[in-house]
């Protein structure tokens, strides 16, 4: 018997259609792929849809000469709402003139996107939190990659960029 879940969101029916186990977000067979955003106009279109930005590792204006302080600078001085998620410094109560949260759990409100700024190998132990912010998107900075991770993420319906600068593609796409 053909399945008729999904085809209120325009899919066909009997397509093997199935709920993700994270999220509850339903998804065809290898469409979570649609979320991985990998070219110019859906980075362009992310950045301008893009509002508030909770920023995961970001540094303390004593580190201001790291990317994970500068980058979120440039993002707040071209108009975006950055919202601090430090993952070390416990002293630190504010990053870049607003109150620093402890996690991601803790930002009130709804987050565009969340700018990550961990090694590979810390960013599973996110996972789970940023599926339930559920922020539209998530911005993997430039040398970090995790394809698993990534997976999860995509497959919970959130848009997934991996291994790029926010700042460098800001300029380039929406900036020019």
């Amino acid at each position: 018997m053909a399945s008729t879940l999904g085809t209120g969101m325009g899919l066909k029916p009997g397509v093997g259609l199935y709920i993700a186990a994270l999220g509850g977000v339903m998804t065809e067979d290898g469409e979570w792929r649609d979320n991985l955003v990998v070219a110019d106009g859906e980075l362009g279109a992310l950045l301008r849809r893009a509002r508030r930005i909770a920023v995961l590792g970001i540094k303390p204006e004593s580190k201001s000469m790291q990317p994970a302080y500068f980058v979120p600078e440039y993002l707040q001085d071209v108009g975006y709402d950055v919202i601090p998620v430090p993952v070390y410094y416990p002293k630190v109560e504010e990053i870049l003139g607003r109150r620093v949260y402890r996690s991601l759990g803790s930002v009130p409100g709804e987050v565009d996107l969340v700018n990550v700024f961990r090694r590979p190998g810390d960013i599973p132990p996110h996972v789970d939190e940023i599926i339930a912010k559920r922020p539209g998107a998530v911005w993997f900075q430039l040398g970090i990659r995790n394809d698993e991770a990534a997976e999860r993420l995509a497959r919970a319906g959130i848009q997934v960029v991996q291994d790029r600068c926010i700042m460098i593609d800001h300029r380039r796409l929406v900036r020019a």
